[in-house]
Parts: C-alpha cells; structure tokens; sequence
C-alpha cells in the first residue's frame, strides 16, 4: 500500500495518515485487511460513521477505500458507494485587525514572522514552515512555495513582507531554512525548518491573550487572507492561483457575506426594498 501510495504522489504525510488508518482497522478486527471479507469490512464503515465527525471521516474512508480498491484490487460494491458525508462549512475568518492582535502578541521572533508571513502570502501551515531562504525572489517580489501534492506555485510578495523576511534572516543567517527549527548562525548542523506543533501552540497561546473568541487556528489566517483579498476587489481567479487551489469552486467559499461586505449592502439594499 505504501509504495502504492509512493506511485501516485501522494505526500509523505497523507502515506503516514492512511498507513495508520489501516493499521487500526487490522487492529482491530486482529488480523490482515487482506482476510477480511466484504461484510466485515460493510460492518466496520457503518461503526465509524456513527463514531467519528465528518471532518475524520473525509480521511479515514478515503484510505480504506484506496487499500481496498489499488492496492488489493478488491471489487466489493460497498467500495463503490462507501463515500464520506459531503460538508462545505463557512470558514471561521478574522478580521484584519484581529489578525494584526493575534500575531502582534505572538512571542518567539521564529513564530511571529512565520506566522505573519503565512498570512501574508495565504499559505498553508506546512508551506510556510518548509520555506527555504532561495524561496525568496527578491527581483521579481514572488515567493516560490511547494504546495499540495508536490505543485510548486509562485505567491506575490508584498514589499513589507520582504522587509520582514530580510530583518529576520539577519537573526540568524543560516541556510537552507527560512525558519529553522535551531538558530545556529553559519552552522552546517542542520535540524530541519520550525516545527509545526510549535507553531500551532505559538497561535494558539496568542489567541487566548488576544481575547478573540473565534475558533481560529492557523489554517485561519489563510482564510482571512482570501477572504480580505476579495473584498478588496481582488478577482477570484487570481486569488485560486495564490492559492494554489485546483477548482475554482473551492476558492469561491470566501465569497461569503463577512462583516465588512454586509456594510456595503447595506445602502444598496436600503434602496432597492425602500418602496416595497
């Protein structure tokens, strides 16, 4: 399955995440996946639905499905129709000053810029941890970032952003990591980028400081990200390539109302209903 897994591309956290999702099904029936018969396996999807949110079964089927289906080549029907519930909830979004709170009162230097330049360049937690010092284009004012699924895709970089990348690299001067896990000034002892959980806590921590009751985290700041774009008039097809989105259906969540399109409305509405 692993090497299935290797063929197709899919990143090396996805191969971990599914692995362990099959290794808890044997676990649990207590024998090979390849011995169990249809009903069993009918049996054990019905449970999780029942046990697990939407969010856990979006991972979970899609892994039993691929070992069943690629790796064992097994043609079951239940394998045809088992799929995960379909739920597009609106994105929790911050407003640009909640962002400007949240980060301002984020400590450690390595998070705070982290975080900030995820904002700024709407990326995804892993992408900003993994950003490597020639990642920065500083003639062209774009950022290089290796997305999802092994895409690279190039982010406009604002020149604030910039100064704050060049500041912060001055900390530390060491390569290859933009944001390394150690600071080790002209070290060849390399320990690898930031560690995500630390950056996940470093929000996290901040968030409760700032007082912000919304269920951010740091997929958040992506959100608001695209979100503030496009109510600066931003078109959604450039905001999908920033992105690095696939389907322009995907990036057009953030075309939902926030606080800051209703107050627009509010006088065009006014007028349209006022002789009614």
């Amino acid at each position: 399955m692993l090497e299935d897994l290797q063929l197709k591309g899919y990143s090396p956290a996805t191969q971990k995440t599914y692995v362990e999702t099959v290794k808890r099904m044997a676990c649990e029936y207590g024998k090979s996946p390849e011995l169990m018969t249809e009903e069993e396996l009918r049996s054990y999807l019905l449970g999780l639905q029942k046990e697990l949110a939407p969010g856990s079964l979006r991972v979970v089927v899609p892994a039993i499905r691929f070992l069943f289906m690629v790796t064992l080549q097994r043609q079951w029907p239940v394998l045809e129709f088992a799929r995960p519930p379909k739920e597009r909830p609106l994105p929790v979004v911050l407003s640009q000053a909640e962002v400007r709170t949240i980060l301002a009162l984020v400590r450690a230097p390595v998070y705070r810029v982290c975080l900030s330049t995820i904002y700024s360049c709407g990326l995804r937690i892993s992408e900003g941890a993994h950003l490597r010092c020639k990642d920065v284009d500083t003639q062209r004012m774009v950022l290089r970032v290796r997305g999802k699924g092994n895409k690279d895709r190039q982010v406009p970089l604002a020149e604030s952003t910039l100064q704050r990348l060049r500041e912060w690299w001055k900390m530390h001067r060491s390569e290859p990591w933009l944001f390394p896990a150690r600071m080790q000034p002209h070290s060849q002892c390399d320990e690898g980028p930031v560690k995500i959980f630390n950056l996940q806590n470093a929000f996290a921590a901040a968030r409760v400081e700032s007082g912000v009751n919304k269920a951010a985290h740091v997929h958040t700041l992506r959100h608001s990200y695209a979100t503030h774009l496009m109510e600066a008039g931003v078109q959604l097809r450039i905001i999908q390539e920033i992105l690095g989105h696939r389907s322009p259906r995907t990036t057009a969540i953030y075309t939902h109302l926030t606080t800051e399109v209703w107050a627009q409305l509010k006088n065009p509405l006014q007028r349209l209903t006022q002789n009614l």
